[in-house]
């Protein structure tokens, strides 16, 4: 069963009378709370890892002040562990490649740095209307399946958010992704002096502020969302760079495991060393993990982490085969997190038994950017 029983009922009224309608009802801000909430088995489990509120010296962090100063240091560490970001680029210069009517929207086929070394090409979506609006990034393998140019299934994020009034972003490792190295490497793929994935949360910060400066983005409104690899993107992105002010990540694996999907250990997510690469898969005694990824594991140091720096903005968690209920013991970590900052329903999760998305659990991620950055 992809929900309990009233979770179901919450999705069928969605799938039935139409997002619009379930969002004029009074009660659904009621109904979206739920998902908030860890099932009974899993409520206040914390599983084997070192709970983020607990500074690098063993003392507690007891206040939000002693927050503040522990977050920094959480970030700290990660950024020093897997290499600094060179500067962001604040003031994006974006060639408009192309423009065509779609819909209730406009799609701009723009260009644009998203590293210092690196471009990329991605879609703009522009909904109509006036005035300043929400907007999302979205992250996949390539720009095309999030706007409905591919036949790929559920994975169209942009679109659908572009039809709901938001602005979107789509971007994707289109290049990486056919000659199969699937991230980017800064400076060079040689020599790359931060690991990919958190590299890629870096392209994901420059592309907010490709947005941000747009004349119909609300700076304040802006968040991300993506699948599998995406969502392994979303989630670096939102973590490390704080002006995401929600986001949404779709079955990623949201900690270390050894599940092949969740395969942190490949030199294009946190296992970089140079070439020839490891043979691709899980870690053997013949075949092991080499680069950042194996040292993390020695250290004890896990991806709840990184969640942690999320609070007090929300996530949502859009779990499926790589992230089952059983992860609610690392989000309740952040749970903690924001109990201490007084703060609640800011950690969300749905569960379905495979990996793909599907219109239920996508459902959910839309009205959670709805009550995010528009409510």
């Amino acid at each position: 069963m992809e929900f309990q029983i009233n979770r179901r009922a919450f999705l069928g009224t969605m799938l039935l009378s139409g997002l619009s309608d379930f969002r004029a009802k009074s009660n659904s801000t009621d109904r979206l709370s739920e998902f908030f909430i860890p099932p009974n088995e899993w409520k206040g489990k914390l599983g084997n890892y070192r709970s983020p509120l607990i500074f690098n010296d063993e003392s507690k962090v007891e206040t939000p002040k002693d927050w503040s100063r522990r977050r920094i240091e959480i970030r700290k560490i990660w950024m020093h562990l897997m290499g600094q970001w060179p500067h962001l680029i604040m003031e994006p210069k974006v060639m408009v490649l192309s423009e065509i009517r779609r819909e209730n929207f406009r799609q701009l086929k723009v260009r644009f740095k998203w590293t210092p070394v690196e471009s990329t090409t991605g879609y703009l979506l522009i909904p109509n209307g006036k005035g300043k609006r929400p907007a999302v990034v979205t992250v996949y393998y390539e720009p095309e399946s999030a706007v409905g140019l591919k036949d790929n299934p559920f994975r169209d994020y942009a679109m659908q958010l572009a039809r709901r009034g938001f602005v979107t972003l789509s971007i994707g490792s289109t290049e990486t992704t056919n000659n199969r190295t699937y991230a980017t490497y800064y400076p060079s793929i040689e020599n790359a002096t931060v690991q990919p994935l958190s590299m890629l949360g870096c392209a994901a910060a420059n592309a907010w502020h490709v947005l941000a400066e747009r004349p119909e983005v609300d700076a304040d409104r802006i968040g991300i969302v993506g699948h599998s690899y995406g969502g392994k993107w979303a989630m670096f992105a939102s973590c490390l760079f704080e002006k995401f002010a929600c986001a949404a990540w779709s079955d990623p694996g949201i900690v270390f495991d050894t599940r092949p999907s969740v395969n942190y250990w490949e030199p294009w997510y946190l296992g970089y060393h140079p070439k020839p690469w490891r043979k691709r898969g899980v870690p053997t005694a013949d075949n092991p993990a080499r680069g950042l990824y194996p040292q993390l594991l020695t250290a004890h140091r896990d991806l709840h982490e990184l969640h942690a720096l999320m609070a007090p903005r929300p996530f949502l968690v859009s779990g499926g085969s790589e992230d089952p209920p059983q992860r609610w013991e690392a989000l309740n970590h952040t749970i903690a997190v924001n109990d201490l900052l007084g703060v609640q329903n800011r950690v969300a999760m749905t569960n379905r038994p495979k990996h793909a998305p599907n219109a239920e659990s996508n459902a959910v991620i839309y009205e959670f950017f709805e009550r995010f950055l528009k409510g």
